[in-house]
């Protein structure tokens, strides 16, 4: 699979904002591991509907997951392709680091 990296300033601060969070991580888990509505990942947490809604919210606009209407339930899926682009992402930062650190280390050995 190729994944597109070329992510805005905008969406990269939306999902690492998203990923941030301990709770939305492991809503993202759960709903990759399969889908779930709203009200069973609220059961999950010590907090209220709204503040699970919430968090859900924040991994939707980050494009984590998408949320869809089925009968008076949402139901909330994690998106592997997301998650994909937000690794390929991070691999990019490690790539740029090791060649920096490969450079200072020739600079040191040949001085």
């Amino acid at each position: 699979m190729v994944v597109d990296t070329a992510l805005r300033d905008d969406e990269v601060d939306r999902l690492f904002r998203a990923l941030a969070d301990a709770t939305r991580r492991d809503i993202l888990r759960r709903t990759l591991a399969g889908e779930a509505s709203v009200s069973q990942l609220a059961a999950a947490y010590a907090m209220s509907f709204a503040a699970v809604q919430k968090h859900v919210a924040v991994l939707e606009g980050a494009g984590l997951v998408t949320k869809e209407p089925r009968g008076r339930e949402r139901v909330v899926r994690g998106d592997p392709e997301a998650v994909a682009r937000a690794r390929a992402l991070l691999d990019r930062y490690e790539q740029i680091w090791r060649d920096r650190i490969r450079r200072l280390d020739t600079l040191l050995i040949h001085d």
